[in-house]
């Protein structure tokens, strides 16, 4: 097997690393910010440009920036739900972040 045969077989997107996976939308073109995106956020502008669609069904990591806005949001309503005494609403926060929180250390 010579050195052009193994150029031209390219591993999975899934499998390559965020830095090949910038290399690779770098030299595509076409894709703004490519450093200041994460790995998934990548593969999926990766696959826009080629045209490649996803198969259904098929279990989507969870967005982890969207999960921690939705904490922020989630601890000031429990604030104030606090400061107007609503112990009962403020421990279902507590509960909901939580459960969030978990969601976030299990898409890491």
């Amino acid at each position: 097997m010579g050195k052009k045969e193994k150029e031209k077989k390219e591993k999975p997107l899934d499998k390559m690393t965020a830095k090949e996976l910038r290399d690779l939308a770098l030299a595509t073109g076409g894709v703004v910010g490519v450093h200041a995106m994460n790995k998934l956020e990548l593969v999926k502008a990766i696959k826009e440009i080629r045209g490649i669609v996803d198969e259904k069904g098929r279990k989507v990591g969870f967005d982890v920036r969207a999960l921690k806005a939705k904490i922020g949001e989630l601890k000031g309503k429990r604030e104030q739900a606090k400061e107007d005494g609503k112990t009962k609403l403020a421990d279902a926060f507590r509960r909901r972040i939580s459960n969030l929180k978990k969601k976030t250390r299990r898409a890491a």
